[in-house]
C-alpha cells in the first residue's frame, strides 16, 4: 500500500472514530467467512460500525483524533477489529449475543473499550459493559423518578371524587 493510500485510510478511520463516542477493540481472528458475515450483518442491524484494519494504522488514526487512546494501544496486537457506536453498550451486547447464537464459538473476544470517557481493558469487563445503561435508558429512569411524586398527588386529588374538599377533609382529619 502506498503512503498516499495509507494517509487516506488513516484520515477516513480518524473521522469514523471522531463520529462515534464509544470505541471497542475485539479479536475476531479465527472466525470463518460465514461467521464474519453474520457478525457484520448483526453489527449493521445494531448500528455498530465494524472495521478491520491493521493495528499500526488504527493507532495512528486514534492518535489524530484529539482523544488520548494510549491506554488501548497495548491490546492492539494480533488480529483486531474496531467497533464504533453511538450507544455505549451496543457493541458489548453484540459480542455477547453473537457468542450465544454461534455454538462453540468463543469469538469475538473483547480486548479493550473506551466507553463514557473510561477505559476498560480485558474480557473480564464485558458483563459490566453490557449492563451499562445507555443515555436514553438513564433519561427514562430520571423521567420515571420525576413522575412518581406527581402521580401520587394526582391520585390523591382524584380520590376525593375530583374535588379539593375531599383532600382538605382528609388533611383536617389527619391534624385532629
Amino acid at each position: 500500500m502506498r503512503k498516499e493510500q495509507k494517509d487516506q485510510l488513516i484520515e477516513s478511520l480518524c473521522e469514523m472514530i471522531k463520529s462515534c463516542p464509544h470505541l471497542y477493540i475485539a479479536d475476531i481472528g479465527g472466525l470463518n467467512s460465514v461467521q464474519t458475515s453474520k457478525l457484520r450483518r448483526a453489527a449493521f442491524r445494531k448500528e455498530v460500525k465494524l472495521v478491520v484494519v491493521k493495528n499500526a494504522l488504527a493507532i495512528k488514526a486514534m492518535e489524530h483524533t484529539g482523544i488520548d487512546y494510549s491506554e488501548l494501544f497495548p491490546v492492539m496486537k494480533g488480529e483486531s477489529a474496531i467497533m464504533l457506536s453511538n450507544t455505549n453498550n451496543a457493541p458489548a451486547k453484540l459480542i455477547k449475543e453473537f457468542r450465544a447464537n454461534e455454538k462453540g464459538v468463543q469469538k469475538p473476544v473483547l480486548k479493550g473499550a473506551y466507553v463514557e470517557e473510561c477505559f476498560y481493558i480485558g474480557e473480564e469487563h464485558l458483563d459490566a459493559l453490557v449492563n451499562i445503561k445507555s443515555k436514553n435508558e438513564l433519561i427514562a429512569d430520571v423521567v420515571a423518578l420525576l413522575q412518581s411524586p406527581i402521580k401520587n398527588v394526582v391520585s390523591q386529588l382524584q380520590s376525593g371524587a375530583n374535588t379539593i374538599t375531599g383532600v382538605l377533609k382528609t388533611l383536617e382529619e389527619k391534624e385532629a
